[in-house]
């Protein structure tokens, strides 16, 4: 019995959905936005740091962090904020401007020159036993590495950690998200993100042991929270509620739809060719039929041309010897020679027996009608389209994208200004920002009329390399003979650079612009 209900119990959480697991180059990719925030001080001849905690980029400028991080730099202004990035050379510095002692958070705004990738916050709540991650800076981390106070102003990686959430509750307040994921002092003001390296909560505290040591659960100022206070700021942050899906699982779903297509698409060609085998079988009756009749016709009319030339022969001959006959005789003698003639050529031009495939072939060709509807690839040529993002055959990670306009020529041209590369079978045109560190590569299909952007998150070292490796070439434009080719020559030093899969991609289908 006990056996059973294990069986039975297994069974059915197959069937259960089971939340997505936190993929490693989602949170990667978060945690370039990820900094340290220190608190310095100064007694005249050297800088040092009074405390330290943990913030995430809301947009390339803003730094959101806990209000009980920066309480020092509040209560003292001579204290300043240091915000320390995961890579790169230094350091930026950081001011104040929103603070919710209550809610515990505040944002900070960047006075330098340093900016950052954004993160996306999760539109929907923490599910409970929800794989997460929590990304920051443990002061234990720090003191295990043996790092003395000077390394906190060099850029060093974010650290990473993975629990489960166990429930959302109010705290203190506000409502706060605890999970299992581990945190230490430093990690405060870090970002919770699910398994898409999206928000979903603001890292503040963690329960403690007897002996004061930091214990198993966390808890995290959750986006009821986060938003509203961002929103009364004046920031509208990124936003996705869209469906968490590995790059894993949506490649097996792309298989899954092209193998759906193609068995549809076989089984209209084996009704197409039933349909085909029936309509030549019934041409092939037709044609039969007719090549009979019509060789049987030219077989009589032949007989009564040969009749009337024998009347006709007859007729000239009994008018020989009649003493005004020459003139008759010369008409029926002509009659009787046209007769013949016309016999002839009916009786050698009557349809022969190979007429009838001739006209099965016809009545098949008049009776074709096209491949509309069959799933065929449409017509390349140019055209002006409107391209709409398919969600069930895209990741998006962050902001859900709107439609776009895109112009195509058949030579690569778009929208009269990019030109596309051309190689290994693909059109592609690569994007490297000076002011994001992320990598886009554009694909488009002309025949099915898809465009694709993949987009790879690279650290501030990586894009470094990438940008130039860009500018290592200058782009053919519109127009230059040869452009397409070139082109895909040249950006194959780029792709050698990005990660073995993006991050996100993005699938539109387009159509004729307007309709």
């Amino acid at each position: 019995m006990l056996r059973l209900l294990a069986l039975l119990f297994a069974l059915v959480a197959l069937t259960v959905p089971s939340p997505a697991r936190p993929d490693a180059a989602d949170i990667a990719a978060a945690a370039r936005g990820v900094v340290r925030v220190v608190i310095m001080g100064t007694d005249g001849e050297r800088v040092f740091p009074v405390s330290h905690g943990t913030g995430f980029a809301i947009s390339s400028t803003r730094i959101v962090t806990n209000a009980h991080v920066i309480r020092e730099a509040m209560q003292d202004d001579t204290l300043r904020i240091a915000i320390v990035p995961p890579d790169g050379d230094g350091a930026d510095y950081g001011r104040i401007v929103s603070v919710s002692a209550g809610k515990d958070l505040a944002i900070i705004e960047l006075t330098g020159s340093l900016r950052l990738p954004a993160l996306t916050v999760a539109g929907t709540g923490a599910a409970d036993g929800e794989e997460v991650s929590a990304v920051g800076y443990p002061m234990n981390v720090d003191r295990a590495q043996g790092l003395d106070l000077s390394d906190l102003f060099r850029p060093q990686p974010a650290v990473k950690s993975r629990g489960f959430v166990s429930g959302t509750r109010p705290s203190r307040d506000f409502d706060t998200v605890l999970h299992t994921a581990p945190i230490a002092r430093g990690n405060s003001g870090g970002p919770l993100l699910d398994g898409c390296g999206r928000i979903i909560g603001v890292n503040s505290f963690g329960t403690t042991s007897d002996d004061g040591s930091d214990a198993e659960f966390s808890f995290a100022i959750s986006n009821r929270e986060l938003i509203p206070f961002l929103k009364q700021a004046g920031i509208e942050p990124a936003v996705n509620a869209m469906p968490c899906r590995s790059m894993a699982q949506l490649d097996a779903a792309e298989r899954e739809r092209l193998e759906t297509e193609q068995a549809a698409a076989r089984a209209r060609m084996a009704q197409r060719a039933e349909g085909d085998r029936e309509r030549r079988d019934r041409a092939q009756l037709e044609a039969q039929l007719s090549v009979m009749e019509d060789r049987e016709n030219a077989m009589a009319l032949a007989g009564l041309l040969l009749l009337l030339s024998a009347s006709a022969g007859s007729a000239a001959w009994n008018f020989r010897n009649e003493e005004d006959g020459g003139k008759k005789l010369r008409i029926a003698g002509a009659v009787a020679a046209v007769a013949v003639v016309a016999a002839l050529a009916v009786w050698f031009t009557r349809p022969g027996i190979d007429a009838i495939d001739r006209r099965v072939a016809e009545a098949m060709t008049e009776g074709e009608t096209g491949d509309a509807g069959t799933g065929t690839t449409i017509n390349a040529q140019a055209a002006n389209l409107t391209c709409t993002i398919q969600p069930d055959r895209s990741r998006i990670v962050g902001q859900p994208p709107e439609d776009l306009d895109f112009d195509w020529r058949p030579e690569g041209c778009v929208n009269g200004r990019t030109q596309y590369g051309f190689a290994e079978g693909r059109w592609t045109r690569l994007f490297v920002p000076n002011d994001e560190d992320t990598v886009s590569v554009n694909s488009f299909d002309p025949d099915t009329r898809v465009f694709r952007t993949d987009r790879y998150p690279l650290s501030q070292t990586a894009m470094a390399k990438a940008r130039e490796a860009r500018a290592a070439f200058t782009a053919p434009a519109c127009g230059v003979e040869n452009a397409a080719r070139q082109l895909g020559e040249m950006q194959t030093g780029v792709v050698a650079l990005l990660p073995e899969q993006p991050n996100e991609r993005l699938v539109y289908t387009c159509g004729p612009k307007g309709s």
